[in-house]
Formats: C-alpha cells, structure tokens, sequence
C-alpha cells in the first residue's frame, strides 16, 4: 500500500515528518491549537512510559508536566521532526528524577486488604511489565494500556514498524514466561 501511495507521490512517511515539523514551528511561534494537537497526538505515549516507571495514582500529573516543560523548552528542538523522541526523553527523565525526590516516601504494601481482584490482577501485570527491558516495556504499555497500533506507536517513537512489531512480540513472549513464572 505504501509503495502504491509513493508511486503516486504521496509519501506518508516523509509527509508526516512534514507536518509534526511544521506543527512543532507552530508551538514554537506561540499557537496553543498547535500544541493541543499534538498533546492529542503523544499523550498516550507519554502516559504508557510513565506508567511504566512512577506509581499509578502520579502518573496524569507527571503527563501533565512533561507536556508543560515540553512547550517550555520546544525552540531548543533543533529537529522538530523528531518531537516524539524528544518528548519521550522529557517523560523518562521526568519519571527519574520523581522516583529520586519520592525516595523518601514509603509506598503501602500491596497485599492491604479489600479492593477488587481484577484490579489486583492488574497491578500484578503492570509491576511485571515495570521490570522488563524499557523498549519491551514501553510498547507494550503503549499497545495494551493505551491502545495504540503498530503504526501509532512507530509514528509517535520515531522506531520503524519492524522495531515495533519485533518489541511487541518479544515483550509479550517475556511477559508470558514471567507471568508463568509467577503463577507456579
């Protein structure tokens, strides 16, 4: 399909790069709308890699602030067609320098009675997702959490489709033994 679109002279890729650059230019020159769209394009994202590493309750604060630090700082993109990877440095940074200032604070031990089971179940996957290599950790959360394709996901991280494809499939491997593991 793709290859049928090139021969037509549509070219997604290179015309997706186009308009995330121009979009970013645009954030750059003070348009809010700009950057509401791309907060609509890389929330997600940026969600699943925070989910990934700060506890769940800090999580939309956190999203919250990488998007305020990355208006902040976007005419220091010098590439603005690489603003996903960019922002998802901004997002892995953030989380770590949460987890050094939250150091202190003591977390309540998860087997606390009461709450539903479903929901247990799930803070058992995401605690073992949380442990996986970050490149399976990340796509992972982002196509089982928020609920993006291959395709979003490649756009979003700037990884070819392949990378992604290759990062789903291994994680869920991983994420199978482990979860094995745990049940035996």
């Amino acid at each position: 399909m793709e290859h049928a679109l090139q021969l037509a002279g549509v070219h997604p890729v290179t015309d997706r790069v186009a308009s995330l650059a121009g979009a970013v230019k645009a954030v750059a020159a003070g348009d809010r709308d700009a950057f509401s769209r791309l907060y609509a394009d890389y929330s997600r994202m940026v969600h699943a890699i925070l989910l990934g590493r700060v506890p769940r309750r800090d999580v939309d604060d956190l999203v919250q602030d990488v998007f305020l630090a990355a208006y902040m700082r976007i005419r220091e993109l010098r590439e603005p067609g690489s603003f996903g990877g960019w922002i998802a440095a901004i997002a892995r940074n953030r989380a770590t320098d949460y987890l050094r200032q939250s150091r202190d604070q003591v977390d309540l031990p998860g087997e606390l009675p009461g709450g539903d089971p479903i929901e247990a179940d799930t803070f058992a996957v995401l605690e073992v997702i949380r442990k996986l290599p970050e490149a399976y950790r990340d796509t992972l959360l982002m196509r089982l959490v928020e609920g993006m394709s291959g395709q979003e996901i490649a756009d979003r991280t700037g990884l070819a489709p392949g990378s992604v494809r290759v990062n789903l499939h291994r994680g869920m491997k991983l994420l199978r033994e482990q979860l094995e593991w745990h049940h035996e």
